[in-house]
């Protein structure tokens, strides 16, 4: 399969190496300064851009009909708009928080066991999310996704880094070294508690799961989640 990659930073070279030991063929590596993209030889599209360039990359992706994995954060403010380009034009779109295989069955467990404690009000949910010094985004999509779940599956109402009320998850970010990203869920009463925890050991899961992805992808046309690639529906 010949995979493009538009941003070729630490993520983008780990797909390389992953996308090329999986036998396929890396066609182009955009960057900021890429002035001319030739779309013909690609047939499918990685992206970890930049969140000013992605909303640019990814739908001209779509205008040439190049299938498109994005796991670029900062620009979903454009989110619908870049569906509606997509449709538009017969292609294929997968947007992801977070690629890995692992976290996404997180993902699954996370609402399955808000929607159990739902009833449960002696328990107080919360969040903490642990990241590299290096992340600039605070909290993580990742995190962002998993209070999303649970807001969907309960009676909370928001999410918030400090001072939450009542009705919202208080979310605890913290940048240390190079963690790689460790997200926790704890549900905690006047007796016990439970907890729930994903924790990466290194980077190499995400990019795994965004190769996964577009393999998947490849001859298909629509908007799809990770949820379709590990067929968790």
């Amino acid at each position: 399969m010949n995979i493009a990659l538009f941003g070729y930073g630490k993520m983008g070279k780990m797909i390389e190496q992953i996308a090329l030991d999986r036998g396929h063929k890396i066609v182009a590596k955009i960057e900021v300064d890429t002035k001319e993209i030739d779309f013909s030889q690609m047939d499918v599209a990685i992206d970890f851009s930049m969140p000013s360039a992605a909303y640019e990359n990814i739908t001209k992706c779509f205008e040439h009909k190049v299938p498109v994995i994005s796991g670029t954060t900062g620009w979903l403010d454009k989110f619908e708009e870049a569906k509606k380009i997509c449709t538009d034009n017969d292609s294929a779109f997968i947007y992801a928080s977070n690629f890995s295989l692992g976290v996404n069955i997180f993902f699954e467990l996370n609402q399955y066991l808000a929607k159990m404690m739902k009833s449960l009000d002696q328990y107080k949910v919360s969040m903490e999310e642990i990241h590299h010094t290096r992340k600039l985004d605070e909290p993580s999509g990742t995190a962002i996704t998993l209070a999303e779940g649970i807001i969907n599956n309960s009676d909370y109402k928001g999410w918030k880094l400090e001072n939450a009320a009542e009705n919202e998850i208080p979310i605890t970010a913290k940048r240390i070294g190079m963690t790689p990203g460790t997200h926790s869920i704890d549900y905690t009463s006047k007796v016990d508690s439970i907890e729930i925890k994903h924790t990466a050991h290194n980077r190499e899961g995400f990019a795994l799961g965004a190769v996964i992805a577009a393999e998947w992808i490849k001859g298909k046309k629509g908007i799809f989640t990770m949820k379709d690639v590990l067929n968790l529906g």
